[in-house]
C-alpha cells in the first residue's frame, strides 16, 4: 500500500475475478472451478513468471497466484538485487518479469549498460509494473537494451485488483491513459453518476470489489457504496474519460497540489523531470507559499557523476512538456529518493524534504 496498512477485506470469489483475471488474464474468465485443473491439466504456454518486488506488494502476491491458475512455473527471490534479477532471468529462461516503476527498472538499465552488459534476456516476453508508472524515458532506454519486451504499465489497487492497462501513446503530452475493463468507470464522487467526457472525477469498480476496510466502518461507509443491486468501490484516484472511454488518470486527490486555484498532480511532473538525462529519479510536493497556498517542489536524485542542475535548468526542461503552472518553484537535490519497500512513492517524506529546502 502507499500508506498505512488498510487491512482491506476481500472474498475469495471476488479476488479471483478482479486481480486475477478469472484464471484466465488473457483469455475468458472461468465458469466453474473445474475449469482451472483442466486448463492445467492439458498443458500451458511455458510461461515463467518472476514477480521481482517483496511479496507484501499486490504485484508479487497477485502475479505469483495467477501463475499457479495457470499452472505456470513461478521464479521468486529473497531480495531485489539488478545483478541477480538478471542472472535468474538469463538462468531460469525467464518470460514474464513483474515490479514497479521506474525504482525498479532503472537499476536493470544501469546493470545491463555495466556489469551485466551482455546477459541474455532473450526469453522475456513482458515487463509489467503496477503500483508506479515506468516513464516513456526509462521504457525507451530498457527497449533499446532489449528490443524484443512488451512493457505494460498496469492500473489497479488495494480496494479494486486490476483496472486497465496504458496505452501505447500514454506519456508527458497525453498523460497516463488507460483502456480499462467494463467493470470500471470515472464517476462523480458526489452522486456516483458517470460523468461528462473531459470533466474530471474519480474512477471507480462495480461487481467483484471487496467488503470494506477491517475495523474501520466509517472509512468503509466513505469507499464502498451500493448502487442499484450492485456493490461499488470509490478509488482515490482523479480522472477524465474521453468519447472512447480511454481514461485519462490525473493522479491522487489526496497528493494533488493547489497552487494559485490550478490543480497540479505529482505524476505528471514526475515523469517530466525523469526525462531529463541528469535525473535518475524524483517526487513532487507542494509547499506552503504565501502567494500561491503551495508552490510545486521537486525533490531530485541526480545520476552518478552528473553535474548540478539550477532550478532555471529544470524549469526550462519541463515548459517543453508541461503547462506553465505545473513547473516546480523550488529545487531539492538528494543523495536519495526515499520509498516504500516495495518502490511505492513516500510522499510524506518528499514534503518534508521540500519544506527543509525551503
Amino acid at each position: 500500500t502507499t500508506g498505512m496498512p488498510k487491512g482491506v477485506m476481500w472474498r475469495q470469489e471476488d479476488l479471483f475475478f478482479s486481480g486475477l483475471g478469472g484464471g484466465a488474464p488473457t483469455g475468458e474468465p472461468v465458469s466453474r472451478p473445474q475449469e482451472l485443473s483442466e486448463r492445467v491439466a492439458a498443458g500451458g504456454d511455458g510461461i515463467t513468471f518472476f514477480p521481482t518486488p517483496p511479496l507484501m506488494h499486490g504485484t508479487s502476491t497477485l502475479t505469483a497466484f495467477i501463475g499457479f491458475n495457470f499452472g505456470q512455473r513461478i521464479v521468486v527471490h529473497t531480495k531485489f538485487v539488478p545483478d541477480e534479477v538478471l542472472r535468474t532471468i538469463e538462468k531460469e529462461k525467464v518470460t514474464s518479469v513483474s515490479l514497479v516503476g521506474d525504482a525498479m527498472l532503472r537499476p536493470l538499465i544501469d546493470a545491463l549498460n555495466g556489469p551485466m552488459k551482455g546477459t541474455d534476456c532473450s526469453s522475456m516476453f513482458s515487463v509489467s509494473s503496477s503500483g508506479a508508472i515506468m516513464s516513456e524515458t526509462v521504457r525507451a532506454q530498457f527497449q533499446a537494451l532489449v528490443p524484443n519486451v512488451m512493457l505494460l504499465n498496469n492500473f489497479g489497487s488495494s480496494e479494486s485488483g486490476f483496472n486497465g492497462t496504458a496505452t501505447d501513446d500514454s506519456g508527458p503530452e497525453k498523460g497516463f491513459r488507460l483502456r480499462v475493463n467494463s467493470r470500471t468507470q470515472v464517476v462523480d464522487p458526489a452522486t456516483y453518476e458517470p460523468i461528462a467526457p473531459g470533466e474530471p472525477g474519480r474512477i471507480a469498480q462495480r461487481g467483484h470489489v471487496p467488503l470494506g476496510y477491517y475495523n474501520d466502518p466509517a472509512k468503509t461507509a466513505e469507499t464502498f457504496f451500493q448502487k442499484g443491486d450492485e456493490r461499488w468501490v470509490l478509488l482515490g484516484d482523479m480522472a477524465t474519460v474521453d468519447e472512447e472511454g480511454i481514461v485519462t488518470v490525473l493522479g491522487r486527490g489526496s497528493q494533488c497540489i493547489n497552487t494559485g486555484g490550478e490543480k497540479v498532480y505529482p505524476e505528471e511532473v514526475e515523469q517530466a523531470l525523469k526525462s531529463h538525462p541528469d535525473v535518475y529519479d524524483a517526487l513532487v510536493a507542494g509547499v506552503p507559499d504565501a502567494k500561491w497556498g503551495n508552490h510545486v517542489a521537486a525533490v531530485v536524485q541526480l545520476r552518478d557523476g552528473a553535474a548540478p542542475p539550477s532550478l532555471d535548468d529544470i524549469q526550462t526542461h519541463c515548459r517543453t512538456r508541461l503547462a506553465g503552472y505545473k513547473i516546480p518553484r523550488q529545487l531539492v537535490l538528494t543523495d536519495r529518493i526515499q520509498r516504500s519497500p516495495s518502490g511505492k512513492a513516500d510522499y510524506r517524506w518528499a514534503r518534508a524534504v521540500a519544506a527543509d529546502g525551503s
